[in-house]
């Protein structure tokens, strides 16, 4: 029973080792065809558009990327509106 049991361990072990290769060819590809159809031509229409999605443009302009904290009183309604 022991070296039934062996075998199957050391066939599913080799399985396991050729299965893990086709999931990581198998990850790739998935992750290249996400890429090229969707971040991609997103990140190109965005350049070509000319926009300034991280606002660098500003931070260039105004030297820092300090804003001034609202200074209004805290109250329920303020706390109920965070964003």
């Amino acid at each position: 029973m022991t070296q039934t049991t062996t075998l199957w361990g050391s066939l599913r072990a080799g399985w396991m080792r050729i299965v893990g290769r086709f999931a990581f060819v198998q990850t790739l590809v998935i992750l290249s065809i996400f890429y090229a159809l969707l971040i991609g031509p997103w990140g190109a229409g965005a350049t070509l558009l000319r926009r300034d999605l991280l606002d660098k443009r500003r931070l260039r302009s105004a030297g820092s990327a300090w804003r001034e904290a609202d200074t209004a009183p805290p109250s329920l309604e303020r706390a109920q509106h965070q964003f």
